[in-house]
């Protein structure tokens, strides 16, 4: 028998980022809440539990949003149940994805870096020059 190179938790966890990115995007413009995007969904193998991982457009806001989503989570399971062709639907548990962050802060680290050294290569092909 072939292997499967795509499991059926990933096909779940995708299927729940489609509709759950709808749901969302509806719930920040209906409840006023931050705005935010799903970034991923880790579905567990018994399919009981689902990770929804989150980005704010505004990481201050990322806990209200987050405590706000999580407040939210028997609606948006309700409304998956109707919306999915799934026996069960995993509960869900919101979770801020700071990866977003961190890249941002290490690009402005790598930035002031490259700003810091550039004045020094200047300089030493001045000096280069003046010899």
């Amino acid at each position: 028998m072939p292997s499967r190179d795509f499991k059926r938790t990933d096909r779940v966890g995708a299927e729940l980022r489609r509709e759950l990115g709808l749901l969302v995007h509806a719930a920040v413009r209906d409840h006023g809440l931050p705005s935010v995007s799903v970034s991923d969904v880790e579905v567990t193998r018994d399919l009981d539990w689902a990770s929804v991982w989150v980005t704010a457009l505004l990481p201050e806001q990322s806990k209200d949003a987050v405590k706000a989503l999580n407040e939210l989570a028997v609606e948006f399971r309700r409304s998956l149940s109707r919306s999915m062709r799934i026996r069960r639907v995993p509960e869900l548990r919101f979770k801020y994805d700071d990866s977003v962050d961190k890249g941002e802060r290490i690009e402005a680290l790598l930035r002031e870096q490259a700003r810091d050294l550039a004045p020094a290569k200047d300089d030493a092909a001045k000096a280069d020059g003046e010899d």
